[in-house]
């Protein structure tokens, strides 16, 4: 009777099935109610005394083995019908590829960190804005010539409701809310008509700064420019030429000496070797006064630069489009770019 149970015991060890009712049928010829193993429990009686240790550990084995064997084929056919269904689901993941900031988010940030490190905050305000702190408050009362300057988005009908044409809006907005000394950056997307152009968009990015204290200067503005050129470009070498800007006076033009050391040098220059990278000036006393700020004790100074033109520059992109377009080859370029 053990060479059987050793028969069936090698048997088990062996089958093999390619579908559940095959493991079924296993089973039950083994473990079933009728099966082999309650056979060989029902011989044991018949066993001599000597031999009942040996013929019970057997028929345990055999037992060990055939549910073990029903376990294993149980789990590798559910697992083969789930692989039909869904795909091998033990096969490594595809790698899930890590996305980037796009190029005009990048160079925000980097223009808010040179910032940052000399204590201007950042300030931000809405997009849909009333003519007061779009224009009046920056000394462009109604029908003043410079506001043709501006090609403006207005709200429906009403002449009072626009989308804010630059940031300066915001800056009006800090002024009202804070007192002297202030020291802000204002980041966000404007809107203008530009329709005339086949390059331009109805939208772009700018980021403008203030600083309002007790004797400030020209020299003040011209200082802060070159650290900042030189923290962007690794450029310090600029140069300021006059200007008009309604809210400042006086105002410039803040060109940065690129080079002409190579051949998209002289394009972007035009041979010249000098770039325009911003505006800025003196805060206007009308404007600081229009804000709630005595122009007797303050002075300031501003600026006010397109994030999306100094992406073109830091990063030779040759049409301003590539920007908006949202080609998934052209942001791929920029994921080593901090």
């Amino acid at each position: 009777m053990l060479e059987k149970i050793k028969e069936s015991i090698s048997e088990a060890e062996n089958f093999q099935a390619k579908s559940i009712e095959e493991v079924e049928d296993f089973r039950i010829k083994y473990l079933g109610k009728k099966g082999l193993l309650n056979t060989y429990f029902a011989e044991f009686k018949k066993v001599p005394n000597d031999q009942k240790k040996d013929f019970g550990q057997t028929v345990n084995r055999l037992k060990q083995v055939a549910q073990e064997k029903v376990d294993a084929l149980k789990e590798a056919l559910a697992i083969k019908e789930e692989a039909s269904v869904y795909g091998d689901l033990t096969r490594p993941g595809e790698p899930i590829a890590l996305g980037a900031r796009h190029p005009i988010s990048q160079v925000k940030n980097q223009i808010i960190e040179i910032f940052s490190r000399i204590g201007f905050n950042v300030s931000e305000g809405p997009e849909i804005e009333d003519d007061w702190h779009n224009f009046t408050a920056l000394n462009l009362p109604e029908h003043h010539p410079a506001r043709d300057m501006q090609d403006t988005f207005f709200i429906q009908t009403d002449p009072d409701v626009l989308l804010r044409t630059h940031t300066s809006s915001v800056q009006v907005r800090y002024m009202e809310n804070n007192t002297p000394p202030i020291r802000t950056i204002s980041p966000g997307r404007v809107y203008r008509n530009e329709a005339i152009s086949a390059r331009s968009h109805c939208f772009f990015h700018q980021v403008e700064g203030l600083y309002i204290d007790k004797d400030v200067s020209f020299a003040d503005l011209k200082q802060t420019l070159q650290y900042f050129t030189q923290a962007l470009f690794g450029k310090s070498k600029i140069r300021l030429r006059p200007s008009y800007f309604p809210f400042t006076e006086p105002s410039a033009e803040v060109d940065v000496y690129w080079g002409l050391e190579t051949e998209t040098d002289y394009k972007m220059t035009k041979g010249t070797g000098w770039l325009e990278i911003m505006g800025c000036g003196m805060v206007d006393p009308n404007v600081l006064e229009n804000c709630g700020i005595d122009p007797k004790e303050y002075s300031g100074f501003a600026f006010g630069m397109g994030i999306d033109r100094i992406a073109l520059l830091l990063h030779q992109i040759s049409d301003i489009r590539l920007l908006s377009e949202n080609d998934i080859r052209f942001l791929k370029q920029f994921k080593s770019v901090l």
